[in-house]
């Protein structure tokens, strides 16, 4: 049906004045409805976490670990390897038995190190060759005998006092030198190491696992240029009392290590060596033991 021109301009009008009303009701009388706010994501942070809680928090997802092994076996140019690896009971020796060793003497092996006494220059030295067809981790607890004062005196040479690869050796001062002396090799431990679990141990500082300043002064690991990857082991009073009681011994501490990054994880309380495979799910946190 054909309208006119008036017709369609009071229907326009019309129209124009319904929606004109229509949104001053809503602007000035009513409210648009908003959907409910969606429920926080699961595994949010409680308010006041600090930094260092929430990395914390984040390295202990083993989703996280296993990102570290991948990238870290990068890094150090080896292999990756599995969780089941990284579970496996490393394999250890110890000797507690006394041994007193004499300058010119053939090396003795204990514990997989071959053990030589000889002179380096003004010094005496304990030259540690790995014997092994692995990387070792290694302690050896020596002394002089007789027993005499200022053996830090003696200028310590660079040497590797964490990790010995599979055949190589390192050369240790033990004291100035002496023409009657020799050096008494009270304990012996080894742990066998993968080229990644080698790398790890090779970051911490040699204090942190109990030896003594006297050896480990010379010591001479892994140069880690950037400050941020540089591994300081943060060891509460606990742990610390239990390293100086006897209660945590080198072998917990190293089998600690050899596991897990010292830049991410810090050392449980309760951690004690692997003495099975798959013993334990990793990371081992302070709150699994």
């Amino acid at each position: 049906m054909a309208i006119s021109d008036g017709q369609f301009r009071t229907g326009v009008i019309a129209a124009g004045a319904v929606l004109v009303l229509g949104i001053a009701t809503l602007r000035f009388c009513g409210s648009v409805a908003l959907p409910p706010k969606p429920a926080p994501p699961s595994g949010s942070v409680e308010p006041g976490a600090s930094s260092d809680q929430l990395l914390t928090r984040t390295a202990n997802l083993p989703s996280v670990y296993r990102d570290h092994l991948a990238q870290d076996a990068q890094t150090a140019g080896v292999r990756t390897p599995s969780l089941e690896d990284m579970t496996r009971k490393l394999p250890y020796r110890v000797d507690d038995a006394r041994h007193v060793l004499e300058v010119g003497r053939r090396g003795t092996v204990i514990a997989g190190l071959e053990l030589t006494v000889l002179r380096a220059g003004d010094s005496l030295a304990l030259d540690i060759r790995n014997t092994t067809q692995s990387d070792l981790a290694y302690l050896v607890v020596s002394a002089v005998t007789p027993s005499i004062a200022g053996c830090e005196t003696a200028r310590p040479l660079p040497f590797n006092a964490m990790v010995l690869a599979k055949g190589e050796h390192e050369t240790r001062v033990e004291c100035v030198w002496r023409a009657d002396m020799a050096i008494a090799i009270n304990r012996v431990e080894t742990l066998e190491l993968s080229p990644l679990s080698a790398w790890y141990v090779n970051h911490v500082p040699p204090e942190v696992i109990g030896i003594e300043h006297r050896i480990a002064r010379g010591h001479h690991g892994l140069t880690i240029k950037d400050p941020k990857e540089r591994c300081v082991p943060m060891l509460g009073q606990a742990v610390r009392s239990g390293i100086e009681s006897g209660e945590i011994g080198w072998r917990d501490l190293v089998d600690f290590y050899a596991r897990h990054r010292c830049q991410s994880y810090s050392f449980p309380l309760g951690y004690r060596a692997f003495t099975a495979d798959g013993q334990h799910s990793l990371p081992v946190t302070a709150t699994e033991r």
